[in-house]
């Protein structure tokens, strides 16, 4: 029983050689070849897909959690990391579409397998199918871990590890490529992250004859044994020293991205009864023609033409039989064509359209009387407006008057003279006179 609480999820020594693969027959060399292809595919996908290494590192350490209780006969290995990037890249807050995946995934199993580069149609059902089964992986993956998919890389302590040993400045780089790949093996499911950083802090130190303190021990200020660290360098030499890895096919339902879409799109067409040439006749033949069995056999020659001149002889008497049905269907045929080329009844598009449009004309004299009126309706309206805007008007005028009327009456004579304008006002008959005349000198 694996326990998958919060970062414990870890096996045993035990628990490693009976995993679900061995026990379908696969043994450990193939498994281990088969964990190296995955995690190679993962880190290619996320740099072709410009992804963070956090991603890259979170889809590697999901795909061996997953191998480690599912068995690698029952699900794919392309399939189930095409799936861990996915889901790697939701988890790290760096999401990718399925479609980009699908294409990535497609390109690089054309590059491996040296196969002509193909174009992946999205609207193909191959398309359809491979997303199908990408989420549907992701599904299997969700429910093996129990929705608990926290993953703690060693990275994270490799540079406080380094900055507290007073460690040269290039021995970081080598440190952290090597825990780069440390995520192809199964160290990622046997020891903690900071068991793993120790280790390989050791075994960049000892590549650059960098010398560590030992009294007291270091590693014991990281939580860390000798023993773990050992075993850590000891998976990393056997690393570097295995061929690259190949595609093994183990699964058994094992499909490729790589399908060329009519095998996908157009479904399998129905072998005829009487057979034909196109169909491998020297494999699948278990009888004797009449012919080859009256002749002596003079090879493997003689033995493929007797079979091709049967299978002729077999075509002709088909052919001479299917003649006079061929005859009235071809009649039948030039009988419809001639009865829907006379009909006058058979409409085509042009007349469809030309009626339609008479007919939105005649709607449009339908409507021609109602927008009439409604202008109408519209302009008895505005000079309803207008008319009651003028009383308004009027009204006020009458209330301003009015109310000067009365101020005129409560005031008297004396104040009467102070409101009068200019042109109220009398002037004497010889001020007119005055200024006529000085006008006219001028």
């Amino acid at each position: 029983m694996i326990y998958t609480a919060i970062d414990t999820f870890y096996l045993t020594d035990e628990q490693l050689r009976d995993l679900p693969s061995r026990k379908d027959g696969v043994d450990e060399e193939t498994e281990t070849t088969l964990r190296v292809y995955g995690c190679d595919l993962i880190q290619e996908c996320g740099i072709l897909l410009k992804l963070p290494q956090a991603v890259m590192a979170t889809g590697q350490v999901l795909f061996h959690r997953f191998y480690c209780k599912k068995s690698f006969v029952r699900f794919d290995v392309k399939r189930v990391a095409a799936s861990c990037v996915w889901l790697a890249s939701k988890l790290e807050e760096n999401p990718r579409k399925a479609r980009q995946i699908l294409i990535v995934f497609n390109r690089m199993e054309c590059r491996r397998e040296n196969l002509p580069l193909e174009h992946l149609d999205l609207f193909s059902k191959k398309y359809t199918d491979l997303k199908m089964d990408l989420i549907r992986t992701e599904r299997h993956l969700l429910k093996e871990m129990g929705f608990i998919c926290h993953v703690e890389h060693p990275h994270k302590f490799i540079s406080n590890y380094l900055a507290v040993l007073d460690t040269p400045p290039e021995l970081r780089q080598e440190a952290w490529n090597l825990a780069n790949d440390s995520l192809r093996t199964t160290l990622c499911v046997r020891f903690k992250s900071e068991v793993v950083a120790c280790g390989v802090v050791y075994a960049s130190a000892r590549r650059f004859q960098v010398p560590l303190p030992e009294d007291p021990p270091w590693w014991k200020v990281f939580d860390a044994d000798k023993s773990g660290i050992d075993e850590v360098c000891r998976v990393l030499a056997h690393l570097y020293s295995r061929p690259k890895a190949k595609y093994i096919a183990v699964c058994k339902d094992a499909t490729s991205f790589t399908t060329s879409n009519k095998s996908w799109d157009t479904p399998s067409q129905p072998v005829p009864k009487d057979g034909s040439l196109t169909t491998p006749l020297t494999n699948n033949y278990t009888g004797t023609p009449n012919t080859a069995s009256s002749a002596p056999s003079t090879g493997p020659m003689v033995s493929k033409d007797a079979i091709i001149k049967q299978a002729l002889d077999k075509l002709k008497g088909s052919k001479k039989n299917d003649n006079g049905d061929g005859e009235e269907k071809e009649d039948n045929g030039t009988r419809s064509k001639t009865e829907l080329r006379t009909d006058p009844s058979a409409e085509r598009p042009k007349d469809r359209e030309r009626d339609r449009e008479r007919e939105r004309e005649r709607e449009r004299e339908r409507d021609k009387p109602k927008s009439r009126e409604r202008d109408r309706r519209k302009d008895s309206d505005r000079e309803r407006d207008r008319d009651e805007i003028e009383r308004d008007r009027d009204k006020l005028k009458e209330r301003v008057y009015r109310s000067k009327d009365k101020v005129r009456d409560s005031g008297g004579n004396s104040d009467r003279s102070r409101h009068l304008s200019s042109r109220g006002m009398c002037f004497p008959f010889h001020s007119y006179v005055q200024v006529y005349t000085t006008q006219y000198t001028v």
